[in-house]
């Protein structure tokens, strides 16, 4: 069934776990994901990033996962990752999307507020959740302009009360793209924000925290972890691996038929990790 990220975040602050958002790249791994949550019986998100939107139009995206997400037996959100750009947001909104995020984390906290709240104006007459950022989230890699700045508490507060967001992405030492190695999370300036603030928290760069940080959170006030290269890292092993293993094979359905049970192993470990 096809959900927004309100109807699927608020359940999981309330009991105590957290839901997966994995970027997807196409049909192979949005599949892996999808029957991963209906196997575990659990909520799940499908994220586009921008990557993947500069490669297919919103049309196109969407025409290709909504009839999944609709047909599963377990809630799925179509979510939109970090734009930065509202026309783009609400063209994604009247595309189909059931949850987008408006990242204004590089802009000055008055000016993110005031976009976060014209895109919320326009998501939520429609149905659609709105995620925001407040501080700023670092790149690992491939996005060398983003700053890295932990979230202050007072301007996170000035956002939910005034954007008026479903949820909030939060920089507590967290980093994207994180491919080797892990990160310290600032669980000092974590305890702040959740003592000041009611909504659902985001973690982003869940690949490079430890699981017991992971755990830890998803079991306070962090409703929604998003995965990435995790997912990217065990579609790219399984593609090397299932090649290696036979020159011969060249049809693309019998391929990925072979590495669409790897990620949904990773999937789910992952799933479960955030106590569904």
């Amino acid at each position: 069934m096809i959900t927004n990220l309100k109807d699927i975040l608020l359940p999981a602050q309330d009991k105590n776990y957290a839901v997966a958002c994995f970027n997807v790249f196409g049909y192979e791994d949005a599949r892996a994901v999808v029957d991963s949550a209906e196997a575990r019986n659990a909520s799940v998100i499908l994220s586009i990033n921008l990557d993947m939107r500069q490669f297919m139009t919103m049309e196109e995206i969407v025409g290709m996962l909504r009839p999944m997400a609709e047909k599963s037996k377990a809630p799925v959100c179509l979510h939109l990752d970090h734009t930065y750009e509202v026309d783009a947001v609400k063209e994604a909104i009247d595309a189909g999307f059931t949850s987008v995020m408006f990242d204004g984390s590089q802009l000055p906290i008055s000016e993110n507020i005031s976009l976060i709240r014209d895109v919320v104006d326009y998501a939520h007459p429609k149905g659609v959740s709105v995620e925001a950022e407040v501080g700023s989230v670092p790149y690992a890699s491939g996005r060398d302009h983003i700053k890295s700045a932990l979230t202050e508490v007072t301007d996170a507060l000035m956002m939910e009360q005034q954007g008026q967001p479903d949820a909030l992405a939060i920089s507590i030492g967290n980093v994207h793209r994180l491919e080797s190695g892990t990160v310290e999370i600032d669980l000092e300036r974590f305890n702040e924000l959740e003592k000041a603030l009611n909504l659902p928290l985001v973690i982003h760069g869940t690949s490079g925290l430890e699981d017991k940080d992971i755990q830890t959170l998803s079991l306070r006030q962090v409703a929604k972890f998003n995965v990435g290269t995790v997912l990217r890292k065990s579609f790219g092993n399984s593609l090397r691996s299932t090649l290696e293993s036979d020159p011969e094979l060249f049809d693309r359905i019998a391929i990925m038929k072979k590495v669409i049970p790897d990620l949904k192993a990773t999937a789910s470990k992952v799933i479960s990790l955030l106590g569904q």
